[in-house]
């Protein structure tokens, strides 16, 4: 067995961010910390903690759509769709790309499938973003918005897909990206977690989630994202019990503190660490969290931006405004959790519904955010795990129909944060099925993770981006673990500069 080393095991007990602080220590320390970390102090000169280069965005809303919204529903324009309704797709077309279970075998083979809603083009340019009329609220602002039509995944099952995209790997037990966010960069504000999470309600909630899409993996556990509640106690066990003062509450952590410190003097587990840390925040929580809570601050105007919905917990809306309001108190990474997109029969019905729940709210956001001058330091993003097939699940009516799940193009769409604004990247062919080139001929052999491809955007690339953007090169963001450096994008992941400003 391979002697311990004292400096790495230092190493391994610091963060990032002690690792910088302690460089202002004097010139013994900045020499320590040359031999454990010398490539993060080099280019970190002169940069905030953390950082690799200028960040364009300080924080990030996530809004994800779980279960996976169709892209041809609601963003990916296809006219030519309408006169082959009900022909079969054609194989060469599909590829031999598999297909789930669901519609491998049904009896009618997999028709075409237009959308039966109307499309209306934002800003008459070759690059203008195309909204249905079911998101009559976000169109607004598609002026903000990039738009891209040429994502993709390997997942096609939903638990496995959504864990990707999240976590950077179809199996469990990575750190989500907010855990990351929060390992590189640290808080912006002491009194509140800097990863927050919120779960809307919605009338379709087919699909579980599980706390490990916003959990840190083998990070310690500080840095998991906190389940913001829509009833009871916004955070779990934030009231103290009965009889129990703050004071008392302050007496009580102070003391298990004292153990915890000596127990790590003894053991050296990081993890006990973060367990002093979690209980110290979680003290200054019941003071920052009620404040926050408090919308009586609001004037009538942000009340008449996102609706009266957004008086009511739990709704997209009350959590968009939320996370406007997170976002000024300085919490790093917010993410909103909509489930219900799983439409593989009934369309109409639930993404009618869906689309009401989440299209004032998401235009709210931008607006607001943007009349508050927070839009350019804040990156929103917006997507699913996966899109849904141009080809119809179950019975095929012109009304109604289904989609199945669709990993090899779907739409997702960003704001803000130095991207790019009232545009379009990327390009699916006329089938909505395959990802196509600048001149709309399908992409073969379909685009990988391994080497990109110009105009297309795997879920590396976009988690890659997302990196870029905060500052932090997504090579270089690097956790141990089993002898290990891991990092959110696996071995791969570009940046797209295309779509940054």
């Amino acid at each position: 067995m391979e002697a311990a080393n004292p400096l790495r095991e230092h190493e391994l007990m610091m963060t990032r961010r002690q690792l910088f602080g302690r460089t202002a220590l004097g010139v013994g320390t900045a020499a320590m910390a040359n031999l454990l970390g010398g490539e993060l102090l080099a280019e970190g000169e002169g940069l905030p903690a953390g950082l690799h280069h200028p960040a364009k965005a300080k924080r990030v809303i996530y809004l994800f759509m779980s279960g996976g919204p169709s892209h041809l529903d609601l963003w990916d324009y296809k006219p030519k769709l309408k006169d082959m309704f009900n022909e079969q797709l054609p194989a060469h077309v599909r590829d031999g790309q598999r297909v789930t279970g669901m519609t491998a075998n049904q009896a009618n083979g997999l028709p075409i499938c237009p959308s039966k809603y109307k499309f209306t083009k934002q800003d008459n340019n070759d690059r203008g973003v195309w909204v249905s009329e079911l998101l009559p609220h976000t169109a607004t602002v598609a002026k903000e918005l990039c738009v891209v039509h040429s994502t993709f995944t390997e997942a096609i099952n939903h638990d496995p897909a959504i864990t990707y995209i999240q976590t950077g790997s179809q199996i469990p037990g990575r750190p989500s990206l907010g855990a990351w966010l929060s390992y590189g960069l640290g808080s912006m504000n002491e009194n509140l977690p800097s990863y927050v999470v919120m779960h809307a309600k919605t009338n379709y909630a087919e699909q579980s989630l599980f706390n490990r899409l916003w959990g840190t993996g083998f990070m310690p556990s500080d840095h998991q994202g906190m389940l913001m509640r829509s009833q009871g106690d916004p955070v779990l066990y934030l009231s103290n019990p009965a009889g129990v003062t703050r004071e008392d509450r302050r007496v009580q952590l102070d003391t298990l503190a004292a153990i915890n410190q000596e127990q790590h003097e003894r053991f050296a587990d990081p993890e006990v660490l973060a367990r002093i840390r979690q209980h110290e925040m979680a003290y200054r929580m019941q003071s920052s969290i009620p404040e926050l809570m408090d919308l009586s601050q609001e004037g009538a105007e942000t009340f008449e931006l996102y609706g009266d919905e957004a008086r009511q917990p739990g709704t997209f809306a009350a959590c968009c405004l939320n996370a406007r309001r997170l976002a000024e108190r300085g919490v790093r990474n917010i993410q909103i959790f909509h489930r219900g997109w799983d439409a593989h029969g009934n369309l109409a019905g639930e993404h009618e519904s869906q689309c009401k729940d989440v299209d004032r709210g998401c235009a709210a956001l931008i607006k607001d955010l943007k009349r508050r001058g927070m839009l350019d330091e804040t990156l929103v993003i917006w997507g699913g795990e996966f899109g849904r097939t141009t080809y119809c699940q179950g019975a095929l009516s012109h009304e109604n129909y289904g989609r199945d799940h669709h990993p090899r193009c779907f739409t997702t769409w960003m704001a803000g944060g130095g991207i790019k604004a009232g545009i379009t990247y990327g390009r699916s062919d006329d089938y909505g099925y395959n990802i196509a080139d600048a001149a709309g001929q399908p992409i073969f052999p379909q685009p990988t993770k391994e080497q990109w491809t110009p105009g297309t955007m795997h879920i590396h690339d976009l988690n890659a981006t997302i990196l870029h953007l905060l500052g932090i090169d997504h090579k270089r963001l690097t956790y141990r673990y089993q002898g290990r450096d891991f990092r959110l994008t696996d071995v791969h992941g570009h940046v797209i500069r295309d779509v940054i400003a």
